[in-house]
């Protein structure tokens, strides 16, 4: 049978000191968290059953289309960008939308 592994006490120590200083700083670390709370207790909010605001189909669509919009624009230049405004002042969204497509295909 092998013998158990003797540590010797400055080794015991040393391992001591490091769980000491973890912690610690595990203390420090939730001592800032409470004090930001400032005596407030957080809950849980209960999570909000049928009180959402139900949008109309109309309504739903014109977010996906602004969605799509805000989602090409944010891959185009400064100067692509004006362009497509200027398209979508002029002739509406889903025709921006395109445009601002076409110019996403050329970047890659």
């Amino acid at each position: 049978m092998p013998r158990p592994r003797r540590r010797s006490i400055g080794r015991e120590i040393l391992i001591s000191r490091r769980s000491l200083r973890a912690l610690d700083g595990s203390l420090h670390r939730l001592a800032s968290m409470l004090g930001q709370l400032n005596g407030r207790i957080e809950r849980r909010r209960k999570p909000r059953t049928g009180s959402r605001k139900r949008h109309s189909a109309k309504a739903r669509a014109s977010m996906v289309l602004q969605g799509r919009y805000m989602g090409y624009m944010r891959q185009l230049k400064p100067r692509q960008k004006a362009q497509v405004r200027k398209v979508r002042e002029a002739t509406g969204v889903r025709s921006a939308i395109s445009t601002a497509r076409q110019m996403t295909l050329c970047l890659r």
